[in-house]
C-alpha cells in the first residue's frame, strides 16, 4: 500500500502533461465513461475522459461535466471527443460546453484532428492527446501539434480500427524510435507487470480499459460485471474488419450478439442494413449496461478481462497496478545485482 504523502512512483511526460500521480489514462468506454467512472479514476491518481458522443442532448452532457467536477472535487479531468463518428451534439459545440465548465484536457479519437480544433483547444490553454490504431496516425497527429498520442494495438477492447496485426507493445517500441512527443500505449493491459513494461520499451504511460470494467463504480448492471469477473482471456472475439459496416474490428463480448453477427458474416451478409439490428448502441445501453442481459448488444471488451477476480473500488484497482510495478521493477534490480550495489 503506498504510504499517504509518498513521492510518486513513477514521473514521465505523461503525468507531467495531464499532473497526475500514476501513469495511467482510462479507456474510453463509450456508454460507461461517465462522470463516476472518469471520477474514480481521476481521485485514484490517473487520468479519464467523459465520452461526449454518449450524451443525446447537450444539457445531458453539461450534467455530466459538472458531476465529475463535483465527485472529483475540482480535480482536472478530460472529456473524449470523436472525430469521426455522427454525434448526438456538433464536435464544436461539445468543445464550447466543455471548455465553459474548465476543461482542458482532451482526447481526440477518428480521423486527425482539424486545424481549427487544435487550435481551439490550444487557444484556451488546453491538451489535447490523439487516439490511434496505426503508428503512422501517430505521426501524422504529431506533425499536426498534437501534445500526445494513445497508440492502442490489436489486444484492445472496442475498435483497434484497422490495426489487426500490430501488438500494443511492438508498436510501442517502435514508436519509441520514431515519435518525438509523449505516447502511450494501449491493449490487454491490466496488471502492473505490464506497465513496468511499457514504461520501459519508451512509452510514458498506459491506456487501462478492460480492466476496469467491474471496478465498483462503473455505472452497470451487477450481471454485467459478474459476466466481466467470470471472462477469461478467450472470453472475447473480433467481429468485422476491413472494409464492413463499421469500418474495421470490433472486439467485443462473445455472446449471443457477437455469435449471431459472425454468423451474418460467415453467410456472406454486406453493407450496414444486414447488421443494423444487432449494432445499435443503445441495445448495449439499454439490454445489457442498464437491465443486465449480457447476452444482448456488441459489447466492448479484451482479453484483459482475465486480470479481474472481484468487483472493487478503481482506487483498490489502480493501487494494485501501481504496487505490482513497484515489486517487478524491485525484481528486476534483484537480476542485475552489481548495478544495484553500485547505485547503493
Amino acid at each position: 500500500m503506498t504510504e499517504p504523502g509518498a513521492p510518486p512512483l513513477f514521473r514521465t511526460r505523461i503525468t507531467e502533461l495531464f499532473g497526475i500521480r500514476h501513469p495511467i489514462l482510462a479507456g474510453g468506454l463509450m456508454w460507461l465513461s461517465d462522470a463516476p467512472y472518469v471520477a474514480s479514476v481521476v481521485n485514484a491518481g490517473g487520468m479519464g475522459f467523459i465520452t461526449s458522443r454518449s450524451s443525446a442532448t447537450l444539457p445531458e452532457f453539461e450534467a455530466q461535466l459538472a458531476r465529475c467536477r463535483a465527485l472529483t472535487g475540482g480535480r482536472p479531468f478530460g472529456v473524449n471527443l470523436s472525430t469521426s463518428r455522427h454525434t448526438a451534439v456538433p464536435l464544436m459545440t461539445y468543445l464550447a460546453a466543455a471548455l465553459d465548465h474548465g476543461v482542458r484536457f482532451f482526447e481526440t479519437a477518428g480521423r486527425a484532428p482539424a486545424d481549427d480544433l487544435i487550435a481551439a483547444i490550444r487557444d484556451a490553454g488546453g491538451v489535447v492527446i490523439h487516439k490511434v490504431p496505426l503508428l503512422r496516425h501517430a505521426m501524422t497527429a504529431e506533425r499536426l501539434g498534437v501534445d500526445a498520442v494513445a497508440l492502442v494495438g490489436m489486444e484492445c477492447g472496442g475498435h483497434p480500427g484497422a490495426n489487426t496485426d500490430m501488438p500494443a507493445m511492438l508498436g510501442g517500441a517502435i514508436a519509441a524510435g520514431r515519435l518525438r512527443i509523449p505516447y502511450a500505449i494501449g491493449g490487454g493491459i491490466g496488471t502492473g507487470r505490464q506497465l513496468l513494461a511499457a514504461l520501459a520499451l519508451g512509452a510514458d504511460a498506459a491506456v487501462i480499459g478492460t480492466r476496469f470494467l467491474a471496478a465498483a463504480e462503473v455505472t452497470a448492471h451487477d450481471a454485467y460485471k459478474r459476466r466481466v469477473v467470470a471472462a477469461g482471456e478467450d472470453d472475447n472475439l473480433v467481429a468485422f474488419g476491413g472494409n464492413t459496416p463499421m469500418g474495421g474490428a470490433w472486439r467485443v463480448m462473445a455472446n449471443g450478439t457477437a455469435r449471431e453477427v459472425r454468423r451474418r458474416q460467415a453467410e456472406g451478409l454486406d453493407g450496414f442494413d444486414a447488421y443494423a439490428d444487432l449494432l445499435k448502441g443503445t441495445l448495449s445501453r439499454d439490454a445489457c449496461y442498464r437491465d443486465g442481459d449480457t447476452e444482448s448488444g456488441m459489447l466492448s471488451i479484451g482479453a484483459a478481462a482475465c486480470f479481474i477476480d472481484r468487483v472493487e473500488p478503481m482506487a483498490a484497482i489502480i493501487e494494485t497496478i501501481i504496487a505490482e510495478a513497484a515489486a517487478c521493477r524491485a525484481r528486476l534490480d534483484r537480476l542485475m545485482p552489481e548495478m544495484a550495489a553500485a547505485i547503493a
